[in-house]
């Protein structure tokens, strides 16, 4: 068994469109970044490739590169399962946080567990998300952006 932790945080913008856990959100807002920006995607990315030993999405799909600008990143998660599973393991469970103060979330997790579990091929009992606030604290609580935590449990 191997474990791994990830982390993401993008700055939230006018102008795009809010995905997160691989489905669009109606806001009024989106996350900046190279890729979609989908923060959860990205925490769970660098949790499976952290347990596996082999670094982050950045080394692996770098922001320099145009082959991934505006990419999805589910397109990206699940080329780290296949880096995963080409190494030997298996996804065993993915538990994740997603720390917004807007829009609320809890309507559309049900919806990202489905997606996730059905792009990367595990079952939807193997995923966990939680939607999360700040308090109003910090940037995350003054609506300036959205921040993504997920530890993953690979086996062999």
């Amino acid at each position: 068994m191997r474990i791994g932790f990830g982390y993401d945080v993008h700055r939230l913008v006018a102008g795009r469109r809010l995905i997160l856990g691989g489905i669009e959100i109606p806001f009024e807002k989106g996350l900046m970044g190279h890729s979609d920006a989908d923060v959860l995607l990205h925490a769970i990315s660098d949790a499976l490739l952290g347990a596996a030993n082999e670094g982050d999405i950045g080394r692996h799909f770098p922001d320099t590169d145009p082959a991934y600008k505006d990419i999805s990143s589910m397109n990206l998660l699940c080329k780290v399962v296949n880096i995963v599973k080409n190494k030997g393991y298996k996804v065993e469970h993915i538990d994740c946080s997603v720390v917004a103060e807007q829009p609320h979330l809890s309507p559309y997790i049900d919806g990202m567990r489905n997606v996730i579990s059905r792009e990367i091929g595990t079952d939807k009992l193997r995923i966990s998300i939680k939607a999360k606030t700040s308090e109003g604290l910090g940037p995350v609580g003054k609506g300036e952006c959205i921040e993504a935590y997920a530890v993953c449990l690979l086996g062999e």
